[in-house]
């Protein structure tokens, strides 16, 4: 029987994986395991189109972070513009390197990340058919009257016509001290809902990796937020002028989670946690 010797380069160690604690990068963990820019934007183009009998073209994406959604929505249609707002430059410019640059030229001009606060989004953030402000991220705003501000600059910026969407979660579970695993591909996602003060709604939330090799990324996320209720965010829309703002709830797999399906509602029911989209009509 003939033995076949392979050459020494064939016998190579196996590569380490690119997900451990030492290695993986928090912004793509992130991207992996909270956002899903296709379905969101699906969302938020169908919706719009359906309100309006057009497409869109004018977005700004809001706390954009990475701007994630906005490469999604310029990714569109070759019409379709995007500025992102952030107070963090840092991530502003990983998302430029990561998600803009690599970007063909002709998309890459229709797209701007732009270091500001959403209090204040400037001539450039202005005039726009939609505001997205996503990921639960106005939750910063911790008063009544800063979130109607908010809301207040956000009506400013729309076009007549235009439409402001947020997302929302609820339920017993969101009122809780608890931590939540995931598995999400080569890693998982743990959200830890910390602390909450049940007198005002404060909360601290972290964001933890954990991976196969047994390395932990912990707090490569901190949110501290108000646990705002759904009334009250629809009465501080309406107090900032929207005319009309609808929940959009998202149905139950019937396997104690969401389908991904959200559908305009008039009323709720009681569950330990759920999902919504509010589309507050300038």
């Amino acid at each position: 029987m003939t033995t076949i010797t392979l050459p020494r380069k064939a016998r190579s160690k196996p590569r380490r994986s690119k997900y451990t604690a030492a290695t993986a990068d928090r912004h793509v963990l992130y991207q992996m395991a909270v956002q899903n820019v296709e379905a969101e934007i699906d969302f938020v183009d169908e919706t719009y189109k359906i309100l309006r009998g057009r497409h869109a073209l004018k977005l700004r994406e809001d706390f954009c972070g990475t701007g994630h959604t906005s490469r999604e929505w310029v990714g569109r249609r070759r019409t379709n513009t995007a500025i992102g707002l952030d107070i963090d430059r840092a991530t502003l410019d990983w998302g430029l390197e990561h998600n803009i640059d690599p970007l063909p030229p002709a998309t890459r001009s229709r797209v701007r990340l732009v270091n500001r606060d959403v209090l204040h989004p400037g001539r450039s953030g202005s005039r726009m058919d939609i505001v997205l402000a996503m990921n639960f991220s106005y939750w910063i705003f911790k008063t009544r009257e800063t979130l109607r501000e908010y809301f207040k600059s956000v009506r400013r910026s729309l076009v007549p016509g235009g439409i402001f969407f947020l997302d929302f979660y609820g339920g017993s579970e969101a009122y809780e001290v608890q931590r939540e695993d995931r598995k999400v591909g080569p890693f998982t996602y743990v959200w830890d809902q910390n602390w909450l003060d049940p007198l005002t709604n404060h909360m601290r939330c972290y964001i933890h990796f954990k991976f196969k090799d047994g390395s932990r990324m912990d707090r490569a996320f901190c949110y501290e937020w108000r646990l705002w209720s759904m009334p009250e965010i629809r009465e501080l829309l309406a107090e900032a002028g929207f005319s009309n703002s609808t929940v959009y709830l998202e149905g139950d797999d019937d396997d104690e989670g969401g389908d991904g399906d959200f559908q305009p509602v008039e009323e709720g029911e009681v569950c330990a946690a759920w999902l919504a989209y509010i589309v507050a009509e300038r």
